[in-house]
């Protein structure tokens, strides 16, 4: 990776491990910050994976706030706060950076993309300025389905040059969606832009270019498409539907 930094936005992550107060306790105890030392990151897509309650939306969530996006998401300009409920791993991180300063960027984050709605709509009805929906395709992110606001963003709002952290952003959008986001995530790449994503998603981590980071209990590791859990999983399951329902229920 290292050879070619120039394509990068952000490096690597690194835990300051030696100002972690209490490895036994959250967010530390979490298989991917306990074991954290550094985490290297592709220059255009690192896909992160794992188990449910393995941290890999805190990791996500933390570096996202270290590059200084707002903790429900939205770019660097939102500062708004629903439930303070993000932890406080930001400040145990160290973000290394390349010279090349990013133009653009975003935090997607599923779970609280409701309130990032709310919050442009907000903003939008106050006096004066242009409307910033009109970033977001000029349609309230509240008047269309999930799965359409968030490809929206995708479309209208991610412009590239960017470093852009999503979350989980398969979570409302259907398989047929998911291969259109595939092929805007790749415009974007073209556009010089860097990704780093968790996702549960086996369509969306088959993107050929990227790194794939899956968390098991001693740690993140570098792992082939064909080697996650999800890839395989799922892969059975469709090569006899019938054969793992059986198992399943009997």
């Amino acid at each position: 990776m290292r050879a070619i930094d120039a394509e990068h936005y952000l490096l690597d992550v690194k835990l300051k491990r030696s100002k972690v107060p209490d490895f036994n306790q959250y967010p530390f105890s979490l298989p991917v910050v306990h074991h954290l030392h550094t985490l290297e990151l592709h220059p255009k897509v690192t896909f992160i994976v794992g188990e449910n309650g393995s941290g890999k939306s805190t990791l996500l969530e933390a570096i996202a706030v270290a590059w200084g996006f707002n903790p429900e998401g939205g770019t660097k300009n939102f500062n708004f706060q629903t439930r303070a409920s993000h932890s406080a791993l930001h400040e145990y991180l160290t973000l290394g950076k390349s010279v090349r300063r990013a133009k653009d960027g975003f935090f997607l984050r599923a779970e609280s993309f409701f309130n990032l709605a709310t919050e442009i709509e907000r903003l939008d009805s106050g006096p004066g300025g242009s409307l910033i929906i009109d970033s977001y395709g000029g349609t309230s992110l509240h008047q269309q389905s999930h799965g359409e606001s968030f490809f929206a963003l995708m479309v209208n709002r991610f412009g590239g040059k960017g470093l852009y952290v999503l979350d989980e952003p398969e979570a409302a959008l259907s398989p047929q969606r998911q291969l259109a986001m595939i092929a805007r995530l790749h415009q974007l790449v073209q556009s010089r832009s860097q990704f780093v994503i968790a996702t549960h998603s086996p369509i969306l981590m088959a993107y050929p270019d990227a790194c794939i980071y899956q968390i098991r209990e001693d740690g993140l590791h570098q792992v082939e498409y064909e080697q996650t859990e999800h890839y395989q999983v799922t892969k059975a399951f469709l090569d006899n539907p019938a054969r793992q329902l059986d198992r399943l229920m009997s």
